[in-house]
């Protein structure tokens, strides 16, 4: 692949982390008139529309079922709640993710075991599940982190030797493969947010459950609209996490443009990798790991630094106006709230050299050549100046 770099980037050019605008600028002509006709005929939740997306990520996922909710929080809270996870219960799930994976095992009443991660994906070590596990373990929680799967296929292993359930944060991960299946059916139930900055993004909060099991999705179904089977008879004590058909009308419209704007994630990736070689930065970053048997959606695109160099980086990065965020800057085991857990600094050693090492990079998919351009060399620039000073230091010692 021949690459042209620009020789002159605009010195002072501003790089947004992401850029919604632009996405909403391409296709506003399609999705406005889907807005205007879901306040024509009010009708505002669930209803056709939903059911439309429902059957529509169904498909796009190769699941038998999808149920809409209310958030990407509320989606696993529910799966859980439909798999019978309550109180006493135990699931195990990685430590280094976004707050809701742990925060919704305790709403569901359950306590979550934390495993430590894979270096070279950042998900969850399934060699470090099996040890894990106790007589009160009901449930394996993995995350696709930053849009690629986890490595599912011991867990599966694992989870059919101990009778136990799967729910796949899938948050970041819609239209991630491994092995050839879609992420949301990897396990009992998949998971997905569509928070506006998600590879599919609405114009608010929204969520997604998916599921082979036609009991699961009953329960699911049932769960979102406080446990009512209708006629106001309620079997279970659900909650309020009905999808809104404004949302399920706009992400109707954005699915169909998915896979494209996945494929320019992917190319954006590949410059990335491309232009850090080319600008020698090889020796002070690690640049993210493409699965050979799978498809990377690239929601983040996070590179990790050597020498202890991320936050003299990041800092010239955001002098500089150029987008770069850290996630997550402080591991879920390591959360105030969750003290009473008794863990300690030291426990998940990997995912707390991720923390002081991982920067996420702008990825979106309108993101323009010169802007990673831009990127690569203020990061080539800040690693050599860092050095630069490191070594007058260790002279003038």
């Amino acid at each position: 692949m021949t690459i042209s770099v620009p020789l002159s980037p605009a010195a002072d050019q501003p790089v947004p982390f992401i850029d919604l605008t632009a996405q909403h600028q391409a296709i506003a002509g399609e999705v406005m008139p889907v807005v205007e006709r879901v306040f024509t005929e009010q009708k505002f939740i669930l209803g056709d529309e939903v059911t439309e997306l429902e059957n529509e990520i169904a498909s796009y996922c190769d699941a038998r079922f999808a149920i809409g909710c209310n958030s990407g929080t509320d989606a696993l809270i529910l799966a859980l709640q439909a798999l019978g996870v309550g109180e006493g219960d135990e699931v195990i799930t990685t430590p280094f993710s976004f707050f809701a994976t742990a925060s919704a095992i305790i709403r569901a009443g359950a306590t979550p075991v934390f495993v430590d991660i894979q270096a070279d994906t950042f998900n969850l070590d399934p060699e470090q599940v099996e040890d894990a596990i106790t007589p009160r373990t009901k449930a394996i929680l993995p995350v696709h982190l930053y849009g690629q799967c986890a490595d599912m296929e011991p867990l599966w292993r694992i989870a059919t030797q101990h009778g136990l359930a799967i729910v796949e944060d899938a948050c970041q991960a819609i239209g991630a493969e491994y092995r050839g299946r879609r992420a949301g059916v990897l396990g009992s139930v998949g998971c997905f947010s569509f928070f506006p900055t998600k590879n599919l993004g609405g114009a608010g909060d929204g969520g997604m459950m998916t599921t082979d099991d036609p009991e699961i999705a009953k329960r699911l179904k049932r769960l979102r609209v406080h446990g009512d089977v209708g006629g106001y008879e309620h079997i279970d004590v659900g909650m309020n996490s009905r999808l809104d058909a404004l949302q399920a009308a706009v992400l109707r419209v954005k699915l169909r443009h998915l896979d494209e704007w996945t494929t320019a994630r992917q190319q954006n990736a590949r410059h990335y990798a491309e232009l850090f070689r080319q600008h020698g930065c090889m020796g002070d970053v690690i640049l993210p790991k493409a699965p050979t048997d799978g498809r990377h959606v690239y929601n983040q695109y996070c590179i990790r630094f050597r020498h202890g160099l991320r936050d003299s980086v990041m800092q010239s990065l955001r002098d500089q106006k150029i987008g770069c965020m850290i996630y997550y800057p402080k591991p879920l085991h390591l959360q105030t709230c969750f003290q009473s857990l008794g863990y300690r600094l030291g426990d998940f050693p990997v995912c707390e050299t991720m923390t002081n090492e991982i920067l996420a990079l702008p990825i979106y998919p309108e993101l323009p050549a010169i802007h990673q351009e831009r990127v690569v060399s203020a990061i080539r620039q800040a690693c050599a100046a860092q050095t630069s000073k490191s070594q007058s230091v260790r002279r003038a010692a």
